[in-house]
């Protein structure tokens, strides 16, 4: 697998925010009592550290309301310990700068914080980001619509988020789309509650560093998309603990153009409907991605790999691709403890296999307990279907590796552990070429189908 790692040295020289000014939002008329609300204050200060030059613009102890705030170049916003940034219960204190559709058609861009076309902007410091987006929501009047990101970053250039707590967003937590030179560190996110409440949404942007960050997340914990025809590439995710009801590390549910040069390591995944989510179902090819040394305990299947011919379009104006690929896949050094009746799961289309995957040192501990009857079960194809792994259904006709529609699939050294006896094959396979799964061990007496 090649390994174009150069990306790394752009981001550990990344632009540093200027501190020539520091300004404290309590001077332009914002107070933390909870109450008011501070929106045009905090704009003003922003603004205002700006026009200086940049620097940073701080908020002290308190609980400051406010509705959309939009970034500017060369500004840090610094949350002492002991300060909340709360968002406003009136949807109409929101806005949306570039608005796109969703996977499912939804209407998507409104934003608690945000920043369009900046440089060198960052948000960090102990203190909390709070979208309130339940209370949000249930004060929202009936048919409207809008559901605000927390963050929202539109073709920026140098954005690092640093220690902060975010909470509470009415639909994802952090969106950057078009971004480069991008970094988070030390985050925490607790988002649970509402449809679609992801953790970091990576979205056709490149140099992108996501280290030693904590996710709680309703739906998908890490997720990279591409719902423009720029591609999504030069991205590393490391040393996070992970926790999803749907997703803990998820590409491409929107997937119209490429990803690219992507490395997913050492990180925790759990209490998650699927570990591992890899597709391409709008025309992205999807190449040279890396996944090492991650631990899974509690998913429901670890690793699901999805080629499909959805061909669906986000912003106006975007052509239809064609069927895409997913190629150059290395997944190494994995654990994994699962709960569901298949550990794992790849599938491309007629005419369009998924080639050149490589499991090297897998380990995967299954419960077992499938029937000869369920060995039977024969999966849908379900080409333009939306990427699930309950697309296919509840049956599987293999507990360990089903493999269809692929080419190059090698498995050194892969391990399935049962806890108690299935009667299903531990692999399945149908249009496979090159396939090599001889060194993957299961219990004896069992047989490949």
């Amino acid at each position: 697998m090649k390994k174009h790692w150069w990306w790394i040295l752009a981001l550990l020289v990344a632009p540093c925010i200027a501190q020539a000014v520091e300004l404290d939002v309590q001077k332009f008329g914002a107070r933390g009592d909870g109450k008011t609300l501070n929106t045009r204050f905090i704009q003003q200060a922003i603004d205002e550290c700006s026009g200086k030059g940049g620097g940073t613009v701080r908020f002290p102890t308190g609980e400051y309301i406010c509705g959309t705030i939009l970034l500017k170049n060369n500004v840090t916003l610094q949350l002492d310990e002991h300060a909340a940034l709360l968002g406003s219960l009136d949807i109409m204190d929101y806005a949306a700068p570039d608005k796109f559709r969703s996977g499912n058609g939804a209407d998507m861009g409104f934003c608690f914080i945000g920043a369009v076309g900046a440089t060198n902007i960052s948000i960090a410091g102990a203190g909390v980001i709070d979208g309130r987006g339940k209370k949000l929501l249930a004060a929202r009047p009936k048919g409207n619509s809008a559901r605000p990101f927390l963050m929202r970053f539109v073709r920026c250039d140098g954005v690092s988020l640093n220690g902060v707590h975010l909470q509470g967003p009415a639909a994802w937590t952090t969106h950057f789309f078009q971004c480069k030179n991008v970094s988070a560190e030390h985050v925490n996110i607790a988002s649970r509650g509402l449809a679609n409440n992801d953790g970091f949404d990576i979205d056709s942007s490149e140099n992108v560093r996501i280290r030693n960050c904590n996710v709680d997340s309703g739906d998908d914990a890490v997720c990279l998309k591409t719902t423009s025809l720029i591609p999504c590439r030069n991205v590393e995710v490391s040393g996070c603990d992970l926790k999803s009801h749907w997703g803990g590390v998820k590409f491409g549910t929107e997937s119209a153009a490429n990803f690219e040069n992507i490395s997913i390591s050492n990180c925790r995944i759990h209490d998650t409907q699927g570990g591992i989510k890899l597709f391409s179902v709008d025309g992205a090819n999807v190449r040279n991605i890396l996944f090492s040394g991650l631990t899974m305990e509690n998913v429901n299947t670890p690793i699901f790999i999805r080629l499909g011919a959805r061909l669906k379009t986000f912003r106006e104006g975007d052509a239809p691709q064609s069927v895409g690929s997913i190629s150059n896949v290395v997944i190494k050094d994995l654990k994994a403890q699962a709960v569901s009746p298949i550990g794992i799961l790849i599938s491309g289309i007629p005419g369009h296999p998924i080639t050149d995957v490589r499991l090297e040192n897998v380990q995967i501990k299954m419960p077992g307990g499938g029937t000869l009857a369920e060995a039977n079960a024969v999966l849908p194809e379900k080409e333009n279907a939306y990427p699930e792994i309950t697309m296919f259904g509840k049956q599987f006709p293999a507990y360990g590796l089903y493999a269809r529609h692929v080419s190059g699939l090698i498995a050194t050294n892969v391990t399935i552990e049962l806890a108690r006896t299935d009667a299903r094959p531990a692999v399945y396979s149908e249009d496979a070429k090159d396939f090599d799964v001889s060194n993957l061990n299961h219990p004896a007496g069992l047989h490949t189908k």
